[in-house]
């Protein structure tokens, strides 16, 4: 009886194992090629492309090129780089004095006042206040109209930044000397600065950055309504003429303002004129 026992556990311990050892039956039909889902790899969003920082223009290009260079006048062997010139108003030194310049150019002298300064101290400070200049470029050509040439000297205004405000010297030569027949100064950059300085139909042409900017005297016109522009890129430039007199340069015709962005466009005449007139101003309330 026992060996009948043993066997049928035996049987019956055989039989768990075989059922323990059979394949399972999934719910989910098998997965084939077609159906599999591969988890795709995350798509790198392309960086953007930054736009090209636009080129800052060489502003000086046309005064410092190589045009009007040499003359047969004794003006060319003149050295102005060691000479002695006078400062246009809204320019001078403190002490009324003259720049000196020597090897092309002079250094300024900042005369700082500190706060820890008596009042005495700081009004003797800003009492030796000088201006810098450097040289720019010396031009010759026949800014009268005599047949003659004059020298065309450019010097530039020392600053501890990026400004380039210019005083403009024209020469011609007298008694063995240069003599002075006009001096004036112009602003920095796009607020009214030098673009061009050349000789024209026996006329002084001369071209300053902005709208309507043109020289009154010793010194440049200010800005007109609307003018805008950023002062490394103007967007405009006016042209306008100036005749000898024997004493003086003397405006002639109208002031003609340029588009840098479009030389082709037809210029506007002494555009100051329009957008200053009382009559074209916006009416109040509208």
């Amino acid at each position: 009886m026992s060996d009948r026992i043993w066997v049928f556990f035996t049987i019956f311990a055989l039989a768990v194992f075989a059922a323990g050892c059979g394949l399972t039956v999934d719910s989910a039909p098998p997965e084939t090629a077609e159906t599999q889902q591969v988890a795709a790899e995350p798509v790198a969003t392309p960086e953007p492309t930054p736009e090209p920082t636009p080129e800052i223009p060489d502003l000086q290009s046309e005064i410092s090129d190589g045009r009007f260079r040499s003359t047969s006048s004794q003006l060319g062997s003149f050295d102005f780089l060691n000479y002695t010139y006078p400062l246009p108003r809204g320019w001078q030194n403190p002490d009324g004095s003259d720049i000196v310049l020597v090897d092309g150019k002079v250094a300024a002298v900042s005369g700082t006042a500190s706060d820890d300064m008596s009042e005495d101290e700081k009004a003797e400070a800003r009492a030796e206040r000088r201006i810098g200049m450097s040289h720019v470029v010396t031009k010759y050509f026949d800014a009268t109209g005599d047949g003659q040439d004059e020298a065309i000297v450019i010097l530039k205004i020392e600053t501890a930044g990026n400004a380039i405000p210019q005083v403009i010297y024209v020469y011609t030569w007298k008694d063995e000397k240069p003599e002075l027949l006009w001096h004036f100064r112009t602003g920095d950059r796009t607020d009214g600065g030098l673009k061009d300085i050349r000789p024209e139909n026996g006329q002084l042409l001369i071209e300053l950055y902005g709208q309507d900017r043109f020289m009154l005297g010793e010194v440049e016109t200010g800005k007109v309504t609307g003018d805008e522009a950023q002062l490394c890129c103007p967007s405009h430039f006016t042209r306008s003429s100036y005749k000898w007199n024997g004493r003086h340069f003397i405006r002639q015709g109208d002031r003609l303002t340029f588009s840098v962005a479009d030389p082709s466009e037809p210029p506007l005449k002494n555009y100051g004129d329009i957008v200053n007139n009382p009559k074209n101003q916006p009416k109040k309330g509208k």
